[in-house]
């Protein structure tokens, strides 16, 4: 009877230590890479939803995250993703187009022109996209518009021939539209973001295309002082997560997984587009001229586009999504 006591006393250990055990071993790690600063809109937004991923499964799944690149580029994060050495990131058109290509038809120059536009053609598309994300062993969480591409430029641009008489900088992180410039006709040469200070200075460049936000942050404006009020093309977000970490998570989270990243990431497009407004503004004050063309000019951008596209379609942009975004927006202009 002397003995059921240390007996009695490791079965009652066992019971207590028992939940905490199974507790660990269901918790659930994503590691989600970022570009962007921790100290930046959108890194508030991902610290939020990993705050709200904690909140809805109890603890069950814990979200860390890797702000300010130190996961690598784009690329590298992508193969990192498909290594499951990380399980979700934050990605720009650029690495979105790695994983589905069709994604990059809707930054074909001048095509989509507003964000009423842009609204549109997701709710028509983004079924699609997803599915042919999904495809390939990824789950697109939450689509973020993260704003716009505009021309900034030494001398003013209203017309295709006012940027075709200066030299286009070409950052990597947009190869598809680099290709749309060049069967346009215009003088490109490659560049990296961070040497466009020194190729405008020294006139290695007159121009380049880029969101104002990075224009402003890199003070790009104090050499390319105009700004065409055209918008080139959107620039599109999104944060993946790779099919085999979304299957581990228990199928009664998953609805409000999503529900919420989304919302939050709506949230992001209007703090997105307040950033734009205020980075202009406040380049504005410091010097930036806005060079605001008329109907007529702004058609001649569209013509150019319009002449270029029979060479892009099946190369470089997708012909079918294209054709459907095509469908979409004939139908929204004539007010259907």
């Amino acid at each position: 009877m002397k003995k059921s006591g240390p007996l009695l006393l490791v079965v009652m250990l066992c019971s207590l230590v028992s939940p905490l055990a199974v507790s660990a071993q269901r918790r659930l790690t994503i590691k989600l890479a970022s570009l962007v600063p921790e100290r930046s809109v959108w890194g508030e937004k991902l610290i939020q939803i990993a705050a709200e991923w904690n909140r809805i499964t109890n603890g069950e799944v814990e979200m860390i995250i890797s702000h300010n690149g130190v996961a690598g580029s784009e690329e590298t994060v992508l193969k990192k993703l498909n290594a499951n050495q990380i399980q979700a990131a934050v990605f720009t058109s650029f690495g979105l187009n790695q994983i589905s290509p069709e994604i990059m038809t809707l930054s074909c120059p001048f095509f989509i022109r507003n964000d009423e536009e842009l609204e549109r053609v997701l709710e028509g598309l983004k079924p699609e996209l997803e599915a042919k994300i999904n495809e390939k062993n990824y789950v697109m969480l939450a689509w973020s518009k993260a704003g716009w591409v505009n021309l900034f430029s030494r001398n003013p641009v209203f017309v295709p021939a006012d940027l075709k008489r200066q030299k286009l900088g070409t950052p990597p992180s947009e190869p598809k539209l680099t290709q749309a410039f060049n069967s346009m006709g215009f003088r490109l040469v490659a560049m990296d973001m961070q040497d466009v200070q020194v190729k405008l200075a020294s006139g290695m460049i007159d121009a380049v295309y880029q969101s104002p936000a990075a224009v402003a942050a890199y003070q790009i404006f104090g050499v390319a002082k105009n700004m065409a009020s055209i918008k080139i093309a959107p620039f599109m977000g999104g944060i993946v997560i790779n099919q085999p970490a979304w299957r581990r998570i228990p199928e009664r989270y998953k609805p409000e997984l999503i529900q919420v990243t989304r919302q939050i990431a709506r949230e992001l497009d209007v703090s997105i587009l307040d950033l734009e407004e205020r980075a202009i503004s406040t380049m504005v004050k410091n010097g930036l001229i806005i060079n605001r063309l008329n109907p007529e000019q702004e058609q001649l951008w569209y013509n150019e586009t319009e002449r270029a596209m029979p060479g892009l379609l099946g190369t470089t942009f997708d012909r079918d999504i294209y054709q459907k975004v095509d469908v979409i927006l004939k139908n929204h202009r004539n007010g259907r």
